[in-house]
């Protein structure tokens, strides 16, 4: 068991590609970034969760940078991400509209004013800012343009970066994917209003 602040227990959760198929195999061989080292708090981990959410509801804590999947029995699985800076970022409770695997990107006339020029699309592949996998969010019938995706710049894992998507491991995006369904509940939490202190406390290390 891993020590963490308050009354919270996690276990690293055993790292597995069985979620994967031959052609994330195939892609994810030989990706066009380095491997980053990401922080041992931001792997997948298995931890307590006291929470109200049902299980099968994502919940994604912006300030501490984690995502959690809840499962039953007041367990969750917590993954590290990216987050959007405070300005860009999405709040709110929405919906799993879509889901797609290794998605095209279409850049935004935002984000082509901001970073472009880019390409109108992009295909789907390990160079690709949206990765293996894009969780589409949705209110109501209308995508909000924000993702839960993949990422090719694995080292912002755990930081507040320009995008205003939610940034994961293309592994654990894929393990996410492959756990999630369609019309899934969504909760973002606004900066300022961290689950940690309802997961029993910040980690330590």
């Amino acid at each position: 068991m891993l020590p963490l602040g308050g009354c919270m227990q996690a276990t690293l959760s055993p790292s597995t590609d069985a979620s994967m198929t031959p052609r994330d195999r195939q892609l994810l061989a030989h990706t066009p970034y380095a491997q980053a080292n990401v922080p041992e708090q931001y792997l997948r981990h298995i931890v307590d969760y006291r929470r109200k959410e049902q299980p099968g509801t994502i919940l994604v804590d912006t300030d501490a940078r984690y995502l959690y999947y809840v499962l039953p029995d007041g367990k969750a699985i917590r993954y590290g991400v990216a987050v959007g800076e405070e300005a860009m970022a999405f709040s709110g409770v929405a919906r799993v509209g879509r889901l797609a695997e290794w998605p095209d990107w279409v850049p935004t006339a935002d984000i082509q004013a901001r970073l472009g020029p880019y390409p109108a699309r992009v295909p789907g592949g390990p160079a690709n800012p949206l990765g293996a996998r894009g969780i589409y969010l949705y209110v109501g019938n209308k995508d909000t343009l924000y993702r839960i995706h993949g990422t090719n710049q694995p080292e912002y894992i755990g930081q507040a970066i320009s995008s205003g998507c939610i940034r994961m491991r293309n592994e654990d995006v894929i393990d996410l994917y492959d756990r999630v369904k369609l019309g899934s509940t969504v909760v973002v939490l606004p900066p300022g209003q961290s689950a940690q202190a309802e997961t029993g406390g910040r980690w330590r290390g």
